[in-house]
């Protein structure tokens, strides 16, 4: 991403939770779900510590509470489920998950076993934000393919959960515990632009190529604008961009002055914080949605006032990017 600073544009992943277990229910890490490390695909299933019959369904857990608040979650226990099973409580409309979106969620996790809660996100109030790439695998199956604005009920076997880790001395967690999850999707991912298709006004560059191709762009003739501007191209339905958040977008520059692709990060989406962005992304996409395609116009002293090496910008150059926001999150304190 083009940053204020002249230095190559780096990737960087979301991060994740570093710890390796479950923490208490006033963490509002979501280590459960998103620890990398026990996120393998156990060889084979662990026999359940309890005796109890193996459900095929979840009709024996009952959910109360408003979607965004910490729920109650009452079955008999000990519960013990025969796969990973998903039940939708409330269908959402937003943006469908995919394995291997980056979703922010609030969760609250219980274990069949016992019934007591090991983890949960609503008593801190902060939810959680992870790839499904890197989750263990019944948050894997249970989110994939819902929709953002959804409460989703999941009742995982320990061979989906922490079987292949041992279990979790941390939260009390045994070997052949199955998990059960009440989650809230807040905010999905999409891996191109999504939504309706505007008429950018006279006079701008054209922008060419669909929504899942990179964009070509044609620098008009006449002289560069003296204001900036950010227009948007495709609308898209996702949460707002804040002046604080860090996004995940793809993106081609060009430069006003040789008509030519200078910067180049649209087969990789890349993540990182606004505020350490150049101006015109700072103040361009703030307010723009998740799965839009916006098309800044940079003069110098909203892109690069010096110039640049990496992107190469001659001072005094105004740059044109496209931008495909694809993920958007609150930076981490």
């Amino acid at each position: 991403m083009p940053r204020t600073r002249v230095i190559p544009v780096l990737a960087c992943l979301l991060a994740l939770a570093a710890c390796s277990n479950p923490s208490s229910a006033t963490d509002s890490n979501p280590s459960a779900s998103a620890s990398a490390t026990e996120s393998a695909t156990p060889t084979a299933s662990a026999t359940p510590t309890s005796t109890a019959k193996v459900q095929d369904s979840l009709d024996g857990i009952t959910v109360k509470g408003k979607q965004l608040k910490k729920p109650t979650v009452t079955f008999k226990t000990p519960f013990v489920i025969d796969k990973t099973r998903v039940e939708v409580l409330d269908q959402g409309s937003g943006y469908k998950a995919s394995a291997d979106s980056t979703v922010t969620v609030h969760y609250y996790g219980v274990d069949g076993r016992t019934g007591k809660s090991f983890d949960e996100s609503y008593t801190a109030g902060t939810p959680a934000t992870f790839s499904l790439a890197q989750v263990i695998t019944g948050f894997k199956t249970g989110l994939t393919g819902q929709r953002a604005g959804s409460r989703v009920l999941i009742a995982m076997p320990g061979s989906d959960a922490y079987d292949a880790a041992g279990g979790s001395s941390d939260a009390g967690i045994e070997v052949g515990d199955t998990l059960v999850f009440v989650v809230d999707i807040i905010d999905v991912s999409v891996s191109q632009p999504e939504g309706k298709e505007l008429t950018p006004p006279a006079g701008l560059p054209t922008v060419t190529g669909s929504a899942a191709d990179k964009p070509t762009v044609t620098i008009p003739s006449s002289s560069a604008p003296s204001s900036m501007s950010a227009t948007v191209l495709i609308e898209g339905t996702g949460t707002k961009v804040a002046k604080g958040d860090t996004i995940t977008a793809r993106y081609v520059g060009y430069s006003w002055k040789t008509g030519k692709l200078i910067d180049d990060g649209f087969a990789t989406p890349t993540t990182g914080a606004l505020a350490d962005l150049i101006p015109g992304w700072q103040t361009g996409l703030v307010g723009k949605t998740v799965g839009s395609r916006v098309l800044l116009v940079l003069p110098p002293d909203d892109g690069f006032p010096q110039g640049s090496n990496n992107p190469p910008v001659e001072a005094g150059d105004t740059v044109v990017y496209v931008v495909d926001i694809l993920f958007t999150t609150a930076t981490a304190a």
